[in-house]
C-alpha cells in the first residue's frame, strides 16, 4: 500500500440523521486526534458512516471492483486499448504496477484499515460515548465492511479456495489499525485463514446488527442481519461449501415459490427487473446497494463509473465513454436468452456494436452499484442444492424458474428439461451469467469453479495456472512490505 494508507486517522463531519443518503459519504472537514474524534455520538456515527464511503470508493465497490469482474471475463470487448481503464486486465496480462492491480489493492486495504481504526477506537474510546447498544451495532457494521473488503481482494489476488482447500497464499491479514509508517510488515496468510476471518467477521456482524431499520433506504444501504446472511451465501459458494450455502440461504428463502424472507427485512424478487437499478435502487430485492449523489466526492469520480465503461457515447445513444462493448460471441449469443426477455432491454445497438445500458445515469454517474441482490441468493441456493443432492432437484428448478420467469414468463423449466444434474447446473450458471451481466460476478464464478476464462476478441483464453488467472500483488505493497511475496 502507499504510505498515505499507513498514516491514517479517520476523518469526520457532524451527522444529524442516520437515514440521509449523503451521510454514507460524509465529507471530511479536518483530521482530529482520537480523543476528539470519539468525543460525541455525532462524531462516532459520522466515522461509522464514513466506512461505507470507503467501500463505495470508485476503485472498490463504487465501480472498478465490479467492472474488473466483467472485463476480466468473457462478455465484453475492449474498444479503446486504454491501460488506465483496464485494457491489460481485459487482455489477461496486467503487471504488478498496472492501474487496476495497484488501485484495487490500495482501495481494499484502505477500507480495511479504516474499519480497523474504527474498531480500535470504539474499544478504547467510543463505547462510553454511544453506549453498549450502538457500540454493538456500529462494530458489527464495521466488521461486515471489513469482511466484504477482504472477500473482494481474495477474488483477484489469491488462488480460489476450491483449488486446494485454501492452502495457497492469500493476503496479509491486517486486523488492527495502522497509523504510522513502518507498521505494515506482514506476510501473506493462507487463503483458508483469510476466509476464516471473513466468516468470523460475518458471524460477529450478524450477532450485533439490527434485524431491520425504519426506512427502505437504510434497509438497502446499511447492513442488517439479512445482509450478512445473504453475503454468507456468496462467501460459502466461493469456497465450494455447498451445505453451508443451503443452511444460510434457507434462513432467508422460503421453501416454495413465491420465494421471500419471513424474518427481518422483507426480501423478494421485484416483478420488474428494470426497477432494481438506477439512482434510487432500494427495493426489496436490493439487499445491499451503495448510494451515489451528484455532490462532489459522493460518486465514483474519475474513470471508475459503471456507465462510463459499459454505456456507449452519446453519438451511439449512450451516456458513457464506450470503453467496452458486448462480446457478440458471449452470453448475448445464447439462443435460450429470448429476444422477449426483459433483460434484453439492457442491450443497446449503437454504431454497429452491442452495449450494456443497465446503468443509465449520465455524468457524474450516480447509479447505485448493486452489491448483492435477492436473485443471487436464489440462484446460489439452486446451485448448492443441485450439487449436494446430485440430482435434478425440484426446488433448484423452482428457484431457477423464479429468476427466469420474472423477465421471461414464456419460459418455464421442468425436471424433464434436464437430462442430468450437470445440465441443470449448466442452466443455473448460464442464468447467473445473464442475470448479473455488468454486476461483477462473472470472474468470481469462473475462478471459483476453476474454469478457463474464454478468449474474446484479441484476448486469449487462459486457465488456472496461467498468467493473469489471478493478478500479481500490487507493486506498492511489495515495495513497502518486504515480508509479502508475489504470486
Amino acid at each position: 500500500m502507499k504510505k498515505a494508507t499507513h498514516i491514517l486517522l479517520l476523518l469526520f463531519v457532524f451527522a444529524v440523521s442516520a437515514c440521509r443518503r449523503d451521510l454514507l459519504n460524509p465529507q471530511p472537514q479536518t483530521s482530529v486526534a482520537d480523543n476528539s474524534a470519539y468525543s460525541t455520538p455525532a462524531r462516532v456515527q459520522a466515522q461509522l458512516l464514513s466506512l461505507y464511503a470507503s467501500l463505495k470508493s470508485g476503485n472498490l465497490y463504487g465501480g472498478r471492483y465490479m467492472i474488473d469482474g466483467d472485463i476480466k471475463a468473457d462478455n465484453f470487448i475492449n474498444e479503446l486499448s486504454n491501460l488506465v481503464t483496464g485494457a491489460d486486465a481485459w487482455n489477461g496480462n496486467p503487471t504488478n504496477s498496472a492501474t487496476a492491480v495497484v488501485n484495487l489493492w490500495q482501495a481494499g486495504y484502505l477500507a480495511i484499515n479504516n474499519c480497523n481504526l474504527f474498531l480500535d477506537g470504539m474499544d478504547s474510546l467510543g463505547t462510553k460515548v454511544v453506549g453498549d447498544s450502538l457500540k454493538t451495532n456500529y462494530k458489527a457494521e464495521a466488521k461486515l465492511i471489513r469482511a466484504l473488503s477482504y472477500y473482494c481482494l481474495l477474488q483477484y489476488y489469491a488462488q480460489p479456495y476450491t483449488k486446494d482447500n485454501g492452502a495457497s497464499k492469500g493476503l496479509p491479514l491486517r486486523l488492527h489499525g495502522i497509523k504510522s509508517a513502518g507498521s505494515s510488515l506482514l506476510a501473506r496468510s493462507p487463503v483458508a485463514d483469510v476466509y476464516a476471518q471473513i466468516i468470523k467477521d460475518l458471524n460477529d456482524a450478524e450477532a450485533g446488527l439490527p434485524s431491520k431499520y425504519s426506512s427502505a433506504y437504510n434497509n438497502s444501504t446499511r447492513a442488517h442481519t439479512n445482509t450478512v446472511i445473504a453475503l454468507k451465501t456468496r462467501v460459502f459458494l466461493s469456497m465450494g461449501k455447498y451445505d453451508s450455502v443451503i443452511a444460510a440461504a434457507n434462513r432467508i428463502v422460503s421453501a416454495a415459490a413465491p420465494f421471500i424472507s419471513s424474518k427481518g427485512v422483507s426480501l423478494s424478487l421485484q416483478a420488474d427487473i428494470t426497477k432494481v437499478y438506477g439512482t434510487s435502487a432500494t427495493t426489496s430485492e436490493n439487499i445491499f446497494s451503495l448510494p451515489m449523489t451528484s455532490t462532489a466526492g459522493d460518486n465514483p469520480g474519475g474513470q471508475n463509473q459503471l456507465a462510463y465503461y459499459f454505456s456507449p457515447t452519446a453519438k451511439n445513444g449512450g451516456v458513457g465513454n464506450g470503453e467496452y462493448s458486448l462480446n457478440a460471441k458471449g452470453i448475448i449469443a445464447d439462443p435460450g436468452w429470448k429476444s422477449t426477455d426483459k433483460r434484453r432491454s439492457f442491450i443497446l445497438v449503437g454504431g454497429g456494436k452491442n452495449w450494456l445500458v443497465k446503468y443509465t445515469a449520465p455524468s457524474p454517474y450516480t447509479d447505485y452499484p448493486p452489491v448483492i441482490r435477492y436473485s443471487e441468493v436464489l440462484l446460489s441456493l439452486a446451485e448448492a442444492r443441485t450439487r449436494t443432492t446430485n440430482s435434478v432437484d425440484a426446488q433448484a428448478v423452482a428457484l431457477l424458474n423464479a429468476v427466469r420467469n420474472r423477465s421471461d414468463p414464456a419460459t418455464t423449466f421442468t425436471a424433464a428439461s434436464f437430462a442430468a444434474p450437470a445440465d441443470l447446473l449448466t442452466a443455473i450458471l448460464q442464468e447467473r451469467n445473464i442475470e448479473f451481466l455488468g454486476e461483477g460476478l462473472r470472474n468470481n464464478d469462473l475462478v471459483r469453479l476453476l474454469m478457463t476464462i474464454p478468449g474474446k476478441g484479441s484476448a486469449p483464453a487462459y486457465g488456472p495456472g496461467d498468467r493473469g488467472y489471478i493478478w500479481p500483488i500490487s507493486s506498492t505493497e511489495l515495495s513497502l512490505n518486504t515480508l509479502c511475496t508475489d504470486n
